[in-house]
């Protein structure tokens, strides 16, 4: 099942579970989809979905930032929640580290930090990784500094 399915069963199952907060999120990310498959004027594929609900929780993210104890961050958190179930999970730090260590001496020869992590990028790429950046940048960083 795709990804704008899914949204779409997980909205008529808050809306039966009357889960209106749940509701609502969800109603509103595969708006989102939506939305952008018909500027494409074609289905959305999955990994494209996954990058318009990412840039929803990357959206939450600034809010909760802007001022962390304020009640629409502590409504940001809870929709993140929503969202993050609906997204591939991500590799943590140690697995990323895992998956590198094969590639430490190209790192490690690399020019800069930017050089090194499109080395890691590539090779976290080629295994089919998700991963966030900012913790393939603090691993690259460790490797490098190491």
């Amino acid at each position: 099942m795709d990804l704008a399915a899914r949204l779409k069963q997980a909205m008529f199952d808050a809306m039966k579970a009357k889960d209106a907060p749940r509701r609502d999120v969800i109603r509103v990310a595969l708006s989102d989809v939506q939305a952008e498959s018909e500027r494409r004027g074609e289905a959305l594929p999955d990994a494209d979905a996954v990058k318009v609900v990412r840039r929803m929780v990357k959206a939450m993210d600034e809010t909760i930032a802007a001022a962390p104890e304020s009640e629409a961050a502590a409504k940001a958190k809870q929709e993140q929640a929503v969202l993050a179930e609906f997204l591939p999970q991500t590799w943590d730090a140690a697995r990323i580290s895992a998956a590198l260590a094969e590639h430490e001496e190209s790192l490690k020869a690399a020019g800069n930090d930017g050089q090194a992590m499109g080395v890691a990028m590539k090779a976290l790429k080629a295994q089919g990784a998700e991963v966030d950046g900012g913790d393939v940048r603090q691993v690259v960083a460790a490797i490098r500094a190491g």
